[in-house]
C-alpha cells in the first residue's frame, strides 16, 4: 500500500491558528515477521536468477525505493528530513538479515506524523482554500516528477501544495463541476485517505519494506504478506468477471495496467492502458470519487452482475491529462471463445488482380485445461484453432498469410512452442536458462508443417512473453516478417514460492531465442516498423525500475529458410512510399508527433483558466483539422465536432502488411526468376 501524490495544498502565506491533536498511532515492527525476514534474505540469495548478494549497494537502492513507494511526489518529507532518514541508507539489509526491522518503522512513523498532521490541517480549511482561488493569475504547476526536487523549506512545500489543490479543483471546474460539488468532493477524497492511513497496518508496512528490497533485485519479484494474497488475485478476478481490465494503484490513482484480449473494455476500446480511473459510478446512480480508494474497494465498485453497466470517469494517459471523460462498459464475463483465434481476409488488388491474404488474430495462447483432463478429444487451443484456420483460409485462396499478435500478452508456454511448430519442422522455439546457467531448449516435437508459405507477423508493444517467443522464433528461422513495433520484452519466469508468512514470486530464469539472443528488456525488434501510438517510454520492460538487462547466450542449431535481411532494401523504401500516401498512416503519425507535443508540454501544468481553456480548444481543433484532412483525402464526409470522431474502421496495419507481404513474394519470384536463367547460362 502506497500514499503516492495525494493531492493535499496550503494556501501560500497561509497560517494555521492551531494544529489538531496528532491521531496517528506509532507502528511496531511486527515479531511473527522476524523469521520472514531472515527467509527472505537466504531465499533471495538463493534461488533468485542473479543469486545477488544482499548487501549494502541493495541496500541504498531499496532505502530509495522504500522513501519512494512512502512519498513520491515529495508531498510530504522536506529535504532536511530525507538528510536525516539517510542515516539508514546502508542499513536495510542488516535489518532483513538480522530480523529486526525497525528502521523501516522508525521511516514510516516520520512519514506518518507528517502526512497526517497535513491531511487533518487540510480538513478544516479546505473550503475557504478552493474559494480563495483565483484563477487568472498566470502560474503554473512543475508536474514532471522527475524534475521535482525535495522542498527545504515548509513555506516552499506548502506552495507545492497549494497549487496541486488549485491544479485539481480547476480541473474539476473545467469538467463542469460547480465550486460546491469540488469542495464536497475533495473533502471526501482526503477523508478516504485519512480513513487509509487508518487502515494500515504493521504487516502492511512490512510488506512494502520487503518489496523495497525485491524492487532493487527486478521489478517482478514480490513479497505478498498473508493479506494480500487476496489483492494478487484480484487482477484475475476483475479479469474474468467484470470489465476485463488489470489495475493497480499508483499514486493514490487507480491505473489501467493492461486490457484483457476479448473482454469488455477491450472490446469497446475507448480505455486504454495507463487511463487513470477517479470515480465510479453504477448506471442511474451518481459517480462516486475513487481517488485515494484503497484498490479492492474500487474493484469491488466495477465488479457487478452480468450485463449490467459500469460507468468510469477516467483521465486518458494521452492529451491534456487534465480533462476526464466518462465511459460506458457492459459488465461481461470473458470466455474462453472471446479469446479464441479469428480469421479474416484483406483483398490486396496489383496490377488489375486481385490477392487473397489471410490474416489469423490470436489474443493470448489458450488451452482448455480442464476439457484435456475430461478426456474431451475436441478440447479447444489456440494451436488446434489456428490450424483450423489456416486449412479454411488455403481453401479460400490466399496468398500469403498474417499472425496477428498485437496486444497479446502471452498465455501458454507450451501452446506458444506447438504454434511456432505449425510453421517450422521439429526443432527449438525458445531456451531458457535458470539461475545456475544451465541451459533448457524447448520446441515442437511435431515434423509436420501445416502452412509453408509467405508470412508475416504483426506486433506491437503489448506483445508480450509468448508472443515474444513465437516472433522470435519465427524470426530466427527464417520463416516470417515481423512488422509492427517493438516487443514489450518480458522475457524473465517467476515461480511463487511459499514463506512462513506469505508467498515470494521470484525471478527464477530467462527467455532466449534460438539464435541465442534474450526476448528481456529488448523485446523483439520488427523487420519493418510501423507507427505506433503506444508510448515505449511509460509502457513496456524499459520503462519500468531496475529491469533484468538483455543479454546473450550461446545460439542452438537451426535452419533458416529465408535470408528476411535481404529483402529489406527492396521492401522498406516500398512501405515508407505507400505510408506517406496513405490518408491513415498519415494522420497517425501527425497524432503520434501531437502526443510528443503534449507530453513536453504538459509537464508544466498552467493554473490560469483562459489559458487552459485555450489549451484544450486548440487540442480539439487539432483533432478535427487532422481527422478532417484524413477523411477529405478518402472522400468521405467531413465532420463539425471531435465528438463525432470514431476510431478508423479498416485496419491499416494489416492492410499494409498485406502489402509487403506481396511486396516479397513478387520480389521473390524474381529472384527465382533470374537464379534460373543463370543456371541455365551456365
Amino acid at each position: 500500500m502506497n500514499y503516492k501524490r495525494l493531492l493535499l495544498c496550503l494556501l501560500t502565506g497561509y497560517t494555521f491558528a492551531s494544529t489538531p491533536a496528532s491521531a496517528y498511532q506509532e507502528l511496531q515492527p511486527p515479531h511473527e515477521y522476524d523469521k520472514v525476514s531472515k527467509e527472505l534474505v537466504e531465499m533471495l540469495e538463493g534461488i533468485h536468477y542473479n543469486r545477488p548478494h544482499i548487501d549494502d549497494a541493495i541496500s541504498a537502492k531499496a532505502f530509495d525505493y522504500y522513501i519512494d513507494a512512502l512519498d513520491p511526489s515529495k508531498s510530504f518529507f522536506l529535504k532536511s528530513d530525507i538528510d536525516k532518514l539517510s542515516q539508514y541508507r546502508n542499513s536495510f539489509d542488516d535489518a532483513l538479515r538480522d530480523g529486526d526491522t525497525t528502521v523501516a518503522y522508525t521511516i514510516y512513523n516520520l512519514y506518518l506524523e507528517r502526512l497526517e498532521k497535513r491531511l487533518l490541517n487540510l480538513q478544516d480549511h479546505l473550503p475557504e482554500m478552493i474559494k480563495g482561488f483565483n484563477y487568472e493569475i498566470d502560474e503554473t504547476l512543475n508536474a514532471d516528477p522527475d524534475a521535482q526536487k525535495w522542498a527545504t523549506t515548509e513555506a516552499e512545500l506548502d506552495d507545492y501544495w497549494r497549487k496541486r489543490l488549485k491544479n485539481r479543483a480547476l480541473t474539476m471546474k473545467l469538467n463542469g463541476e460547480s465550486e460546491e460539488k469540488i469542495i464536497s468532493t475533495l473533502e471526501r477524497r482526503y477523508k478516504n485517505q485519512i480513513k487509509r492511513v487508518d487502515q494500515t497496518n504493521a504487516v502492511d508496512v512490512y510488506q512494502i519494506f520487503a518489496n523495497s528490497i525485491t524492487a532493487a533485485l527486478d521489478p517482478h519479484t514480490n513479497y505478498f504478506a498473508p493479506r494480500a494474497s487476496e489483492a494478487f488475485n484480484i487482477n484475475m478476478s476483475l479479469s474474468l468477471e467484470g470489465i476485463g481490465a488489470v489495475l493497480q494503484m499508483e499514486d493514490d490513482y487507480t491505473k489501467v495496467v493492461r486490457l484483457v484480449p476479448g473482454g469488455p473494455a477491450a472490446t469497446q476500446s475507448d480505455l486504454a492502458p495507463n487511463d487513470r480511473i477517479i470515480a465510479v459510478g453504477q448506471e442511474g446512480k451518481p459517480m462516486v470519487d475513487v481517488v485515494g480508494m484503497r484498490l479492492d474497494d474500487v474493484v469491488d465498485m466495477i465488479r457487478g452482475e452480468r450485463d449490467t453497466t459500469v460507468i468510469l470517469e477516467v483521465t486518458p494517459s494521452k492529451g491534456d491529462t487534465q480533462t476526464s471523460k466518462r465511459i460506458s462498459i457492459v459488465r461481461k464475463k470473458v470466455k474462453l471463445e472471446d479469446q479464441s483465434a479469428k480469421k479474416e481476409i484483406v483483398e490486396v488488388e496489383r496490377d488489375g488482380e486481385k490477392y487473397k491474404v489471410g490474416v489469423i488474430t490470436l489474443p493470448t495462447f489458450y488451452s482448455d485445461f480442464a476439457a484435456i483432463q475430461a478426456g474431451d478429444k475436441n478440447y479447444k487451443s489456440s494451436t488446434r484453432d489456428t490450424k483450423e484456420l489456416i486449412e479454411e483460409l488455403r481453401k479460400e485462396g490466399i496468398s500469403a498469410l498474417i499472425l496477428d499478435l498485437r496486444n497479446n500478452g502471452g498465455g501458454s508456454l507450451q501452446e506458444a512452442n506447438a504454434l511456432a511448430g505449425l510453421f517450422i519442422p521439429s526443432g527449438p522455439t525458445v531456451q531458457i536458462r535458470d539461475q545456475s546457467g544451465r541451459v533448457t531448449p524447448l520446441g515442437d516435437s511435431d515434423p509436420a508443417i501445416v502452412y509453408s508459405g509467405p508470412m508475416a507477423v504483426l506486433v506491437n508493444r503489448m506483445s508480450a512473453s509468448a508472443s515474444e517467443i513465437v516472433a522470435g522464433a519465427l524470426q530466427d528461422y527464417g520463416r516470417a516478417l515481423i512488422l509492427g513495433d517493438q516487443t514489450f520484452g518480458k522475457g524473465t519466469v517467476q515461480v511463487l514460492q511459499d514463506m512462513d508468512k506469505g508467498q515470494l514470486k521470484v525471478t527464477q530464469a530467462k527467455f532466449y531465442r534460438v539464435s541465442g539472443e534474450s526476448t528481456q528488456h529488448k523485446g523483439v525488434m520488427p523487420d519493418i516498423a510501423f507507427p505506433s501510438l503506444i508510448d515505449k517510454e511509460t509502457i513496456g520492460e524499459s520503462a519500468l525500475d531496475n529491469p533484468l538487462p538483455w543479454d546473450k547466450i550461446h545460439e542452438t542449431r537451426y535452419p533458416v529458410y529465408w535470408n528476411m535481411p535481404a529483402y529489406l532494401p527492396i521492401l522498406e523504401p516500398r512501405h515508407e512510399a505507400r505510408m506517406a500516401k496513405d490518408p491513415n498512416f498519415v494522420a497517425i503519425n501527425e497524432q503520434i508527433g501531437e502526443f510528443k507535443k503534449q507530453v513536453e508540454t504538459y509537464k508544466t501544468i498552467s493554473l490560469k483558466e483562459s489559458t487552459r481553456i485555450q489549451q484544450r480548444e486548440d487540442n480539439k481543433k487539432s483533432e478535427l483539422e487532422r481527422e478532417n484532412t484524413r477523411r477529405k483525402a478518402l472522400g468521405l464526409e467531413l465532420l463539425t465536432s471531435v465528438e463525432d470522431i470514431k476510431p478508423i474502421e479498416e485496419d491499416t496495419y494489416a492492410k499494409e502488411a498485406s502489402e509487403i507481404l506481396l511486396d516479397f513474394i513478387a520480389t521473390n519470384q524474381m529472384a527465382e526468376k533470374q537464379a534460373e536463367k543463370k543456371t541455365a547460362q551456365n
